[in-house]
Parts: C-alpha cells; sequence; structure tokens
C-alpha cells in the first residue's frame, strides 16, 4: 500500500470573486477522506505564494495552485526546475493552463488525479530571468490587461473587455523587432504572443498548435490591419481559425526577444500568464521540461 501524498495547498482568496477558497473546501475533504494531509496557505501576495510554494516543496509536499492562471503561473514557476509536484487547481476565471492540460476542476474528479496521478513533465517560460508557465505577449492585449486592472467598477471578463475596447480604440501600430533563435523579424502590428500554452485571455486559442512538452515557442505575430479587421480576428480567437488569416503569422522557436524598433520614447507593457511584470523588451526562453505537473 503506498503512503498518501502530502499536500500543501496555495490559496489566491481573491480569484474568481474569492471562488478559490470555497472551491477547495470539497476537494481538501475528498483528498482527506482518502487519507492524505492537506495544509492550506493563503497568499498575501505572488511574492509570499513563490516563497510558500518553494518551503513546501523542500519539505516534500506535493504544492497545489488553487486559483486563476495568475496563481498557477506564480506558484507553477516558482517550482519549475526544482523537481518539485506541482498540481493545479482551477479556480479563476480563465484558467487557461489547465484547460490546455486538460485538468478538470470538478473535485470529485480532480481528487484522483491529485491522489493517484503521474507527474507529467512539461515546458515552462523563462521571461527576462522569471520562470512563468502560459504565454508571454506584448501588444494591445498587454494594454488591455492593464487598463482591466485600473478598473474599479468591473471584473473578471467585462472588465477585460471594456480594457480592450479601450486598448484598440487608441492603438497605434508598435514597430516590433522580433528575434527568434537569432533570426530578426521587423513587423508592424498589433500584438506578438510567445505561446508555451494554446490558450491565454478568458480562453483564447491563441496558439491552436503549441504543445507544452515539445521545446518550444509557438510565436504569434498579428500584423498591421484595420480595426474592423483585427475585431474579425478576435472573434476567430475562440476557435483558433485565426491562424489561417494573411494577417497573422506563426514562428516556432526556443528563444524570443521581444523588442520595439521605435519610435523613440515609446514604451508598450508586456504580459506573462495574466500579470504585468514590465516593458519591452523581453526575452522568454523555453525551460524543456521543467515542471512536473499531476496532469492527464
Amino acid at each position: 500500500m503506498t503512503t498518501p501524498r502530502v499536500f500543501t495547498a496555495i490559496v489566491n482568496p481573491a480569484a474568481g470573486g474569492s471562488a478559490s477558497a470555497s472551491s477547495l473546501i470539497p476537494l481538501a475533504r475528498l483528498l482527506r477522506e482518502a487519507g492524505a494531509e492537506v495544509a492550506v496557505e493563503y497568499s498575501r501576495g505572488l511574492d509570499h505564494a513563490r516563497t510558500v510554494a518553494r518551503d513546501a516543496a523542500e519539505a516534500g509536499r506535493v504544492v497545489l495552485g488553487v486559483g486563476g492562471d495568475g496563481m498557477i503561473g506564480c506558484v507553477g514557476g516558482a517550482l519549475a526546475g526544482t523537481g518539485a509536484v506541482f498540481g493545479i487547481v482551477p479556480a479563476g476565471r480563465g484558467n487557461d493552463f489547465a484547460r490546455q492540460l486538460g485538468v478538470p476542476a470538478d473535485p470529485e474528479r480532480l481528487a484522483p488525479l491529485l491522489l493517484d496521478g503521474e507527474p507529467r513533465a512539461v515546458d515552462a517560460i523563462e521571461a527576462n530571468g522569471t520562470p512563468v508557465l502560459g504565454s508571454v505577449y506584448a501588444g494591445v492585449d498587454a494594454v488591455a490587461n492593464a487598463n482591466a486592472n485600473r478598473t474599479r467598477l468591473l471584473r473578471g471578463s467585462a472588465a477585460y473587455y471594456v480594457g480592450a475596447l479601450r486598448a484598440i480604440a487608441s492603438w497605434r501600430a508598435a514597430d516590433y523587432r522580433v528575434i527568434v533563435d537569432g533570426e530578426e523579424h521587423r513587423r508592424e502590428g498589433y500584438t506578438v504572443v510567445a505561446a508555451n500554452s494554446g490558450y491565454y485571455g478568458f480562453g483564447k486559442h491563441v496558439a491552436p498548435d503549441a504543445r507544452v512538452d515539445d521545446g518550444l515557442l509557438d510565436v504569434v505575430l498579428v500584423r498591421n490591419a484595420s480595426r474592423l479587421l483585427f475585431f474579425a480576428v478576435m472573434r476567430e480567437l475562440e476557435a483558433g481559425t485565426h491562424v489561417r488569416r494573411p494577417q497573422v503569422e506563426v514562428l516556432r522557436g526556443r528563444e524570443v526577444r521581444i523588442e520595439l524598433a521605435g519610435p523613440p520614447g515609446r514604451t508598450l507593457p508586456y504580459g506573462a500568464d495574466g500579470e504585468l511584470p514590465g516593458v519591452l523588451p523581453v526575452t522568454a526562453k523555453v525551460m524543456p521540461g521543467a515542471l512536473r505537473v499531476l496532469a492527464p
């Protein structure tokens, strides 16, 4: 008889309108009924979550990230390269990395995976030295993200939708210098996404051919077009059919650097797993098989 796993669940109490904490209750009950030990830690911020994750991993515990993509990317990124075992409890609004991996949100289906599943090696991304999981992006999507974060009256997808409309209305085509494995590409456009996972932005299938275990990043460039055509591309993101359009280009590589070539003085934020770590330039490097995650 195998010894039940010992878990530390790190919860983002704000994710999904406080749904994270409540969604953990039935799951923790199922894990404990199976004989597992479950400790719960509430995050006071991303740095605190990283510290708790590393401490729990060093103690030999399975670390559960409970929340949306920001929390999952934070906790999973902290464990990348450590050999620790990571479990995802999807409890945010987007849950894009969990969607890519096929991790269920239903406690009855998730508990057996966490109790008995074999860890699967998946890739991570090092973005300007910080490990993240899903994607790194720089363009109108990152500006929309920033607008949504500043919105006080709306939350979740509604805040992002309004933030996106504001971003598109004021958007001027960015002059990008994108260097993929040493080869330079100059493009004017709306965004550049270096994707490990195929999904971002609340279920948008931005990189439909991306895989988390191929040692490569799919680099999606949405080139300059009319706003009307850009909205058509955005509608097609749900199904991933946007990549058929001539305005959308997909490259692949192990290392991607995204820079603004001009004009002087313009800055552009970049996003990573729903967070906004800084402004361009950003270098995204794949970390092959860096994370051991309990996933189908």
